[in-house]
């Protein structure tokens, strides 16, 4: 098994981070993945991060915060690579690089029917907070699920 080798994600992986994450399920058709990249590498309160073993991308987490509450996305691992603790080692490297900017929470969101990463993130510590989540697109779309 390779060493995963973390990093800053630059233009050139950008369409390999898109793959990666298409591969893994993580995308919607409301959210343009392409879009969120662009949108986190532009802010100066965000970054994607990747994880590459043998030279190839086998993970990412996009990272960022409001100034009080750190939040991760997108944490992806390639099918192909998991199981070797690498959603692990993108986990803490997200939390280093909120902890790095003074960030001392760390959020993130779980689809009610992804049992198999809640049960992930628990066993890293997280926990459920009882909130609600509600939201609203402000250029007129129309709700999505």
């Amino acid at each position: 098994m390779s060493e995963l080798i973390i990093g800053q994600m630059t233009e050139a992986d950008v369409e390999p981070v898109v793959a990666l994450w298409l591969a893994c399920g993580l995308t919607r058709p409301w959210n343009d993945p392409r879009s969120d990249i662009d949108f986190a590498r532009k802010g100066a309160n965000s970054a994607i991060l990747i994880g590459r073993s043998g030279g190839k991308i086998a993970s990412s987490v996009m990272v960022g915060h409001d100034g009080h509450r750190g939040w991760f996305y997108y944490l992806a691992v390639d099918p192909a690579c998991q199981k070797r603790g690498y959603g692990r080692i993108m986990v803490g490297s997200a939390e280093q690089w909120l902890s790095a900017r003074g960030i001392v929470k760390a959020m993130l969101m779980v689809r009610p029917d992804n049992v198999g990463v809640r049960t992930f993130y628990e066993k890293l510590g997280y926990f459920d907070q009882p909130r609600t989540i509600l939201a609203r697109w402000l250029d007129g779309r129309d709700p999505t699920p």
